[in-house]
Parts: C-alpha cells; structure tokens; sequence
C-alpha cells in the first residue's frame, strides 16, 4: 500500500477534475436513442484531446473472456458493473451507470456515477439517491485514525437500511500511478476493524446496490455482472484523498 505525499496529491488533481469533466460531460449529451457505443466514442474524443490516457480499453485481467474493448464501463438497468459498450441503444428511463477512469500525467483517477435517462420513476430515483448518499458515507468515515471498518461500515450501513441488496465481493481500491492498488475498500464492514487509515492514502471509494438481493450473475463476456434478479442497480464513485485536514473528493463534480 503505497501512501501519497500531499505534492503528490496535488498532481493527481488534474487526472480527477479530466474524469469529473467526462463524466458529467456523458451525463449531459445522453439521450434516448444513442448506443453505449455513441457515449464510448464521445468520451474517447475527450481521451484524445486532453492528451490523457484510457486504463480500460485493452485491459484484460483473468476473469476477462476479452480484453476490455472501450474506454467506458457503461451499465444499464440490471447491469451493475462493467458493462461492456456496444451497439445497444438506451431508452428513455433507463438507468444507466457509467464507471470512467483515465491516466493524466502519470496519476489515475476513478470515479461512477448513475443516472435515470429521460423519464423519472420513484423505484430508480430512491436507488440512485441512496447509492450517492452511502459514498458521501463512506466519504464522512474516511478520517485519518479511522478504521477501514468504519468507512465500510458507513456504506453498508445506508443501504441496509434502505433495503437494498449489498454484495462485497467488488468495491473500491487503492488508486495512484495504476488503476487497482492496495487496499480493497469493502461496502460491507464492521466498525472499529480493519486496516488504520493513514494520511496519503488515495482510494476509489464505490458503493454498488441492488434494488433486489445481494446476489448477482456475470455474462458470458466475463465483464458484465448484473442482479441475479433481474432487479435495477446503481453505483456511484469517487476517488478520494486522506489528510490532515480530512478527506479531499478528488474527482468533485460541479
């Protein structure tokens, strides 16, 4: 586990306002009728102009039936994560989440947020609030002298009580010069347990919840896992940064 200087810090500030800016740049041009495909290319312009670099397209860990083929990780309804682009349209109340994380000058940052295309219904508006409410949990528990329990602890805690399935086995991580670092940041825990939460450390805080139960399927990709339901899911995300001073959202959307 490698803990960040504050000068080092500070230069992984433009890798988290690049993501910030896809991300709501993507949350801006969707609309009924574009593909994954359509949002994938818009981001990968954005790659492209800013001179940054994409951590997902090509990456292909074990569990991969392909190497990653977009710069996007676009899931919708009961995708939870890792959807892959392609040529499947969204429509108008979809709840589509996109996971974006891009290289800027040597540092990475890693940021998701959902959202619900055109029409609004309760079902999917109380998911999704509940999902971004338990991340700034999560983020509120990020304090130097804290326990990695605590923060999972605080994740958990939001939505379990809103009844929503909760599964463990994917959350958040270390980020720094690559994607995935040590330590794994769970969105279930015990408070008072865990690793101690030290100033420097940088991680991706991600709580994921399923409208349903905690279990899920992975499709044949080896990418996409979806609820084993078939009930709607969300997921929200930012990288964060422990100091003295209390934790800095280091990919902070306006």
């Amino acid at each position: 586990m490698a803990l960040k200087t504050p000068a080092q810090i500070d230069q992984m500030r433009p890798a988290g306002r690049f993501v910030a800016g896809v991300l709501s740049s993507l949350r801006d041009v969707a609309r009924p009728g574009m593909t994954l495909n359509d949002l994938d290319a818009h981001a990968h312009r954005m790659i492209d102009a800013a001179g940054a670099h994409s951590v997902y397209l090509g990456y292909h860990p074990s569990f991969g039936a392909i190497p990653f083929p977009g710069v996007l990780c676009i899931s919708v309804n009961d995708a939870a994560l890792h959807g892959l682009p392609s040529d499947h349209v969204i429509e108008d109340g979809d709840v589509v989440s996109i996971d974006f994380a891009a290289q800027v000058e040597g540092w990475v940052c890693d940021s998701a947020l959902t959202f619900q295309l055109g029409t609004q219904t309760p079902e999917a508006q109380r998911l999704i609030e509940t999902t971004e409410r338990a991340l700034d949990a999560g983020i509120a528990a990020a304090r130097v002298g804290r326990r990695m329990g605590d923060l999972s602890a605080a994740i958990g805690q939001v939505g379990r009580a809103a009844g929503y399935g909760i599964n463990a086995d994917f959350g958040g991580h270390g980020v720094g010069r690559t994607m995935h670092e040590e330590p794994h940041v769970a969105n279930l825990g015990r408070p008072g347990t865990g690793l101690k939460l030290k100033a420097g450390l940088v991680v991706a805080i991600e709580p994921w919840f399923m409208a349903g139960g905690d279990d899920y399927v992975v499709d044949a990709d080896g990418w996409t896992i979806r609820t084993a339901d078939g009930s709607l899911a969300a997921h929200a995300e930012h990288t964060v940064a422990l100091t003295a001073d209390g934790p800095v959202v280091l990919t902070a959307r306006d």
